[in-house]
């Protein structure tokens, strides 16, 4: 099933993201981790594709597999990195071949070694021009990702949204934002989206910090703002394995129930391959997800 039309449908919804694993070896165990994650129902199930592209080869697999196993939509990445047409041209075929309709086309994350190369020559430099390649297909549901504070590659707030913009009208059917831990921040970016004329779907990615290692690594992704409160539970917690998960877990489920109360209908959770990080948010917010919106 497409997302575009999932998204149209009345009620609350909430989707996860798996990763594929970087290697042969772990493979087997990240399929069943996966398929564990997609048994608890979610809307759908988007598998990443990897910095650099560098587990592209192992997206479509976890994804058809999911899709196999499980019945669930699942959203296939595809990223700009490493790609170049002739590339794009057979994971499309790839993509129909397993009957696959949701790609998410993205930019990417650059290697060290990318960092400073010359781009120039790249079949395809920035997500959009990704986006206008796929939807001349005419048959796939495309997402693109938004940053609610700001691409750390933006000179503004305004040049973001211009270029989400561009983004937008080259074929995306939905958004999806960068992780992010005050819920005021995806407020009033929603506010200046739509105040620019951007009216796709919207939907907020949380990620639950279950893991004071985590940290870092969210702020080198996003550079997002971490609220006073946020920070004293990770220095309360993160020595403590067991309540740091509890703790983030909660935490992430506030944010959550304080979305779907300011009706918002639709929220992305980064799973990173945890089942039961999932099953915790997912219970957290059961009885809600069974209301009408």
């Amino acid at each position: 099933m497409k997302i575009s039309e999932l998204l149209k449908q009345d009620g609350y919804r909430l989707s996860f993201e798996v990763f594929p694993p970087k290697r042969d070896s772990g493979l087997e165990s990240v399929r069943y981790a996966t398929e564990e994650i997609a048994k608890l129902r979610p809307s759908f199930v988007s598998v990443t594709y990897g910095a650099g592209g560098g587990t592209s080869d192992f997206t479509l697999d976890i994804a058809k597999n999911i899709k196999e196993k499980t019945g669930v939509p699942v959203l296939a990445h595809i990223t700009c990195v490493s790609s170049n047409r002739a590339k794009v041209a057979a994971y499309i075929e790839r993509l129909k071949y397993a009957g696959i309709e949701n790609v998410m086309a993205l930019r990417g994350d650059l290697t060290p070694e990318m960092e400073g190369q010359d781009r120039s020559n790249w079949d395809y430099r920035y997500a959009y021009q990704l986006v206008e390649e796929l939807k001349a297909t005419g048959d796939l549901c495309i997402g693109g990702a938004c940053y609610p504070e700001v691409h750390p590659e933006s000179a503004s707030r305004v040049e973001d949204v211009r270029h989400l913009k561009q983004k937008v009208e080259a074929g995306c059917d939905f958004l999806t934002s960068q992780m992010f831990f005050d819920n005021d921040l995806f407020y009033s970016f929603l506010y200046r989206v739509r105040d620019i004329g951007i009216d796709v779907p919207v939907i907020p990615g949380i990620m639950p910090i279950t893991n004071a290692n985590q940290v870092e690594k969210a702020l080198k992704l996003s550079g997002s703002h971490m609220p006073i409160r946020f920070l004293s539970l990770v220095d309360r917690f993160g020595s403590n394995a067991a309540a740091m998960e509890q703790a983030g877990i909660i935490y992430a489920s506030e944010q959550i129930i304080d979305l779907y109360a300011n009706g918002i209908r639709n929220v992305h959770v980064y799973t990173m391959n945890k089942p039961a990080v999932a099953e915790g948010i997912l219970r957290s917010v059961s009885a809600i997800l069974g209301q009408a919106a």
